[in-house]
């Protein structure tokens, strides 16, 4: 496709990256020159620099042409006008980051009245994955999928586990119909697992299922599956306010630390059920006298990624039982903190571009076939595709036990209408379900590409 990036700050770069390696045709705009040439000698694209809000620029860079324009500049009303200008000069497709909470409100609006695809805001999308986790805190990582009808959740198993030591086909039938476990990561080993797979201790497991039953299913395995009572929050930004709106409105009790007194007064005006703390949340003491040892969840969203990663460690060492989120701007990071074991991490940068990523794959994928959505999982070796089943399918009708399904593909959720169904043998795609599928192959289009030939 032909995309046109404004602004080339972390995200643009980020997704310039990811995109350009994955074929698509790349033209970015940055007002700052030095800035474009960096990116256009580090990838393959080409660069334009001036104001992407104009129409000329715009011309210059194939807007007449392009699938999509992506807008991802400092300033949210830049990002808004270039969307517009795109969509009168190109009827392409446009996303727009918009961060400022004043328009969160208005974003339905917004969206409608400029034709946007997609609107982003990076510290909500942080504060919703935040807050997911807090509401299944066993989980490491969760995403929605069928349009939040099913969830994709990832779950380390331990030694004591139920599911330790065990092949897929002897798990007991109360835990097999709750779920199906799609993925395993195994160190840098990822399987798509047959009934003869043997879970082991450590092991990443992947497991898609509607809501009710991945709750049901961790309460089986007798992990905490019933959102936190209470949560501490380190840095009182715009993550923290959006979090603490999403834990409020769920009953959860939450605090706020934060050392700027007038930001700390404008949070007791907007949330005046936390209590929020003028202090330094990295002073012990005070902590302490907060209560952290006996608090559900901690949560460092401070704008240090040092400091947030040594609140983590220590709240670990002196209330394990919490429920741990750490913020982390540099994804160098990413190894040493993965050692660490201390809980979820939360990367703002990869979160905005991945979910523009995703939406690009899905758009991509979706011009020649009938793929509603495309995820790509465990370091991109894995594909999780949505495909919607259509009259005449060679999919239709066939119990799943008499498919004769390609190796490395499994049905892991069948949406039909709206009823979320962990599949097994006697299950039976009809016309019009949504189905997901995880696969290790590349380049399924259709729901009939699954089958051998």
């Amino acid at each position: 496709m032909q995309i046109i990036i404004v602004g080339c700050g972390n995200v643009g770069q980020t997704l310039t990256q990811q995109l350009s390696k994955e074929g698509h045709d790349i033209t970015v705009i940055e007002e700052n020159s030095s800035v474009v040439q960096s990116v256009v000698n580090s990838f393959d694209v080409m660069g334009i620099a001036g104001n992407g809000a104009s129409y000329s620029i715009m011309k210059d860079a194939g807007i007449e042409t392009a699938d999509l324009m992506i807008a991802v500049t400092d300033s949210d009303e830049l990002n808004l006008l270039c969307c517009l200008i795109a969509k009168k000069a190109g009827n392409c497709h446009t996303i727009a980051r918009v961060r400022n909470p004043i328009y969160n409100n208005e974003i339905n609006f917004i969206k409608e009245e400029l034709g946007l695809s997609m609107v982003i805001n990076p510290e909500e999308a942080a504060a919703s994955e935040a807050g997911r986790l807090l509401k299944l805190p066993s989980a490491t990582k969760i995403e929605t999928f069928a349009r939040g009808r099913a969830e994709l959740v990832h779950l380390v198993i331990d030694e004591n586990s139920r599911l330790c030591d065990l092949a897929l086909k002897d798990i007991p039938s109360d835990l097999k119909k709750q779920v199906i476990i799609a993925v395993v990561s195994r160190g840098n080993d990822v399987h798509i697992p047959d009934g003869n797979f043997i879970l082991r201790a450590g092991d990443e497991i992947t497991i898609f299922g509607s809501s009710k039953n991945t709750v049901s299913f961790f309460k089986k395995l007798g992990l905490p599956s019933a959102k936190v009572h209470s949560t501490m929050i380190i840095g009182g930004g715009e993550t923290a306010f959006y979090l603490a709106m999403q834990l409020i409105a769920l009953g959860i009790k939450v605090i706020i630390f934060d050392k700027d007194s007038a930001r700390c007064k404008e949070l007791t005006d907007l949330l005046p059920q936390a209590l929020i703390i003028n202090g330094d949340g990295t002073d012990k003491d005070m902590l302490l006298e907060e209560g952290v040892t006996r608090t559900d969840s901690f949560v460092s969203l401070t704008n240090l990624d040092e400091e947030n990663i040594m609140l983590s460690m220590y709240v670990k060492s002196i209330n394990p039982k919490a429920k741990l989120i750490t913020k982390v701007h540099r994804v160098t990071y990413g190894d040493i903190i993965g050692s660490l074991n201390i809980g979820s991490i939360i990367y703002p940068k990869n979160i905005t571009a991945d979910r523009i990523v995703q939406f690009v794959r899905g758009m991509s994928a979706s011009k020649d076939s009938n793929i509603e959505t495309l995820y790509k999982l465990n370091d991109d070796k894995v594909e999780a595709l949505e495909f919607i089943v259509r009259n005449g399918s060679p999919v239709i009708g066939k119990p799943l036990s008499q498919m004769k399904i390609k190796k490395g593909v499994l049905i892991a959720c069948i949406n039909h209408y709206g009823e979320i169904i962990s599949p097994s043998g006697d299950s039976v795609i009809r016309d019009r379900d949504s189905v997901i599928v995880v696969t290790t192959l590349a380049g399924l289009k259709d729901i009939g590409d699954i089958l051998e030939n």
